[in-house]
């Protein structure tokens, strides 16, 4: 008999070893394999949960937040969007409001309420016009919000995350309507003053797009779409028709900087209170670094204001003017020293601003490589700059020489809100 022992450990037969090892290199192979084969998927990173605030009770009025969104894209907003259930409890419609004020008042009611509709909804969505009107008269009659009509559209204003309605503190009024949209607009908001409902967004006091998701969504009912907006009202007592009874408690304030659009806006009576900008630059001590005389300004926007301030500080510095430049930079060590302005220079800038009343044009751009903007429009567009050295001898052939450039397409006949004109410009021959 062998002895099949080593120290008390007992060992197998020579032959059963050999089958152990192969049994072993098998299994190794089979794990190997399946690791090889199994995908590796990419790490994912966590995501922000959305707060869901508790039900305010009757006896509380809820607070009415600061703008903040998700830092999310587009898809996985809307992603999250969709998650988010309709409500299935009742969505009755709201009461009719029939505004019976003075014709200044009722005026200046009727034109913040259009601008409201135009610039959130756009000039060619009558039907999304109608969903933000709602809205704005839902708030009215809401003890949360004030109780006229202007001073709901424009509350938070003087604010760059704390207005309630965006196109109010992030430039968007630089943009000039058609006269015929405004005219439109106005139309659609008399109506609504006069008695016309929006029924399907019930008494919703909140909307959003699609493509962003602000912390408040997740801890509001969410009633509707319409197109592609999204429209909420409040959890419990304070979203049923029991907390809509508040009257409008005029007079309308006066919004000078809608007054491009409104003559009733454009003046005040006195003792007439007044929505104003926060932002006077002189108080702010924010003063030209350059100026030429002839509306030309160099600026530095410090890191004291927030990218949406801009807009409100260039049109203080530029006053009434009707014709106005101004270039601005974050960074002091990139201010120009003199004027006028080299093509390199006026690349770096953070920020630009240009008026031209005469041809109805206005319009403010960002350097979004420094400031992100959530509308592509409004980033500068990145130049060329070809140095001296390769730009010398090169010369246009005469113009006798040059094939003729056709004229540009004509604009379509119903635009969306107006840009900036059509710019010919001449390149005259090298000398």
């Amino acid at each position: 008999m062998h002895d099949r022992t080593t120290q008390g450990v007992i060992q197998p037969p020579p032959g059963m070893r050999a089958v152990v090892g192969l049994v072993a290199l098998a299994t190794i192979a089979a794990i190997v394999a399946a690791w090889l084969l199994t995908p590796i998927a990419p790490p994912t990173a966590p995501r922000r949960a959305l707060a869901v605030q508790p039900v305010v009770p009757p006896t509380v009025v809820p607070p009415v937040e600061p703008i903040e969104y998700a830092d999310v894209d587009p898809d996985t907003a809307r992603e999250i969007n969709a998650a988010v259930p309709f409500s299935t409890d009742p969505n009755p419609a709201a009461r009719p409001l029939i505004l019976k004020q003075p014709e200044l008042d009722r005026t200046r009611a009727q034109d913040c309420l259009a601008a409201a509709m135009l610039y959130e909804a756009g000039s060619g969505d009558p039907e999304g016009q109608r969903a933000v009107a709602q809205v704005v008269i839902n708030r009215m009659r809401h003890p949360a919000f004030p109780a006229t009509i202007c001073g709901v559209v424009f509350q938070g204003q003087e604010r760059s995350t704390g207005c309630q309605f965006t196109f109010t503190c992030d430039g968007a009024l630089l943009r000039i309507p058609r006269p015929e949209a405004w005219e439109d607009a106005r139309k659609r908001a008399g109506a609504m003053l006069d008695g016309a409902v929006y029924k399907p967004v019930g008494h919703s006091t909140h909307y959003h797009t699609d493509w962003v998701v602000p912390y408040w969504s997740s801890s509001l009912d969410k009633v509707v779409a319409v197109n592609t907006h999204l429209f909420f009202r409040w959890t419990g007592w304070w979203g049923t028709p029991g907390a809509f009874r508040g009257r409008h408690a005029g007079p309308e304030p006066v919004v000078p900087k809608i007054g491009f659009l409104s003559e009733a806006h454009r003046a005040g009576v006195e003792g007439q209170e007044t929505l104003i900008d926060a932002l006077d630059v002189a108080a702010l001590g924010v003063q030209p670094v350059l100026q030429d005389g002839q509306g030309t300004f160099v600026m530095l926007f410090d890191r004291r204001f927030s990218a949406n301030d801009f807009p409100a500080l260039a049109a203080s510095v530029c006053a009434d003017r009707p014709f106005c430049k101004l270039f601005a930079w974050s960074d002091r060590a990139r201010l120009p020293r003199e004027l006028p302005l080299t093509d390199a220079q006026t690349a770096t800038a953070s920020f630009t601003y240009l008026r031209n009343r005469a041809a109805k044009f206005e319009r403010a751009l960002w350097n979004c490589a420094e400031h992100k903007r959530p509308n592509p429009n409004e980033c500068m567009k990145p130049r060329l700059i070809l140095p001296t050295a390769q730009t010398q001898g090169f010369r246009l052939e005469p113009a006798a020489k040059r094939a003729s450039v056709p004229e540009p397409a004509p604009a379509p006949a119903t635009p969306p809100l107006v840009g900036p004109p059509p710019v010919q410009r001449t390149i005259e021959p090298g000398r």
